[in-house]
C-alpha cells in the first residue's frame, strides 16, 4: 500500500474518532430532550436531526461551505476570532462531518431512552435522586445499548463519507484527503490495483461494524 493510502486511512480514522467523540456529547443531550420532551417543537427539531438521511451529501455540504465560506456567518465570525476559514481544514471536515453522521448517533440513543419509560426515574425520584443523579446513575446506564450502536454507526458513517467531506474539505493530501476520496482518485487515474486493495479494506471493516452491531448489541437479539 502507497504511502498516500496510508495516510489517508490514518487521516480517516482520526477524523472518525473525533467525530464520534464530539457527536456523543452533542447528540447525548439532544436525544434526552427528544425523548422526554412534550414540546411542539419535537417534530421540528427531530426533522432537522434526521435531514442527512433523505438529504444529497452535497446539498448539505454546499450550504455548509457557504456557511463557513468568506460571506457567511460562521466565516465571518472565525475570521474576526483569527481563526480563518474552516472550508478545506480538517477542522471543516469535522464540523461537516458532525452534521452529516449526527442522525446516526441521535436516534439510536434517543430510542434507548425511550425504552427506559418512566418508572426507573420515579423509583430514583422516590430515593431523593436529583434530575442529573438520575440521569447519571439510571438513564445513561440503562441506556447503554443505544450509546453502543450510536457510537459504532457514527464511527462508520464517517468513515465511508464522501460527497460532504469532498465539498468541504476537497482533495489535500495529508490534510483532508481521507480514504473515500483517495479511492476516487485511484479510480480516476485507472489505478484499479490500489483502488481494490482500499474498498477491499473499507468493505470488510464495514462488514466486521454490522456484524459486531448484530452480534453484540443485546437490544437486537431475538428474545429466547
Amino acid at each position: 500500500m502507497h504511502s498516500t493510502d496510508l495516510a489517508a486511512v490514518w487521516l480517516t480514522l482520526k477524523l472518525a474518532t473525533v467525530v464520534t467523540v464530539l457527536l456523543l456529547f452533542i447528540g447525548t443531550p439532544i436525544a434526552w430532550w427528544l425523548a422526554r420532551t412534550r414540546s411542539r417543537l419535537k417534530g421540528v427539531v427531530g426533522a432537522v436531526v434526521a435531514l442527512p438521511l433523505v438529504l444529497p451529501p452535497t446539498v448539505i455540504g454546499f450550504y455548509l461551505l457557504i456557511t463557513m465560506g468568506p460571506n457567511g456567518p460562521v466565516g465571518r465570525l472565525t475570521e474576526a476570532l483569527g481563526l480563518g476559514m474552516l472550508p478545506f481544514t480538517f477542522p471543516g471536515l469535522v464540523i461537516a462531518s458532525v452534521f452529516y453522521s449526527l442522525p446516526f448517533v441521535v436516534q439510536p440513543i434517543q430510542n434507548a431512552f425511550e425504552a427506559i419509560g418512566e418508572r426507573p426515574l420515579e423509583a430514583a425520584a422516590t430515593l431523593r435522586a436529583s434530575p442529573w443523579d438520575a440521569f447519571w446513575s439510571v438513564a445513561v446506564p440503562l441506556a447503554r445499548p443505544g450509546f453502543i450502536s450510536g457510537a459504532i454507526l457514527g464511527f462508520a458513517h464517517t468513515i465511508g463519507e464522501f460527497g460532504v467531506v469532498l465539498m468541504i474539505g476537497g482533495n489535500i493530501p495529508d490534510r483532508t484527503r481521507v480514504v473515500s476520496v483517495q479511492i476516487y482518485d485511484h479510480v480516476e487515474a485507472l489505478e484499479y490495483t490500489q483502488a481494490h486493495w482500499l474498498s477491499g479494506g473499507m468493505l470488510l471493516f464495514s462488514f466486521v461494524v454490522l456484524l459486531a452491531l448484530y452480534t453484540f448489541n443485546p437490544t437486537r437479539r431475538k428474545p429466547a
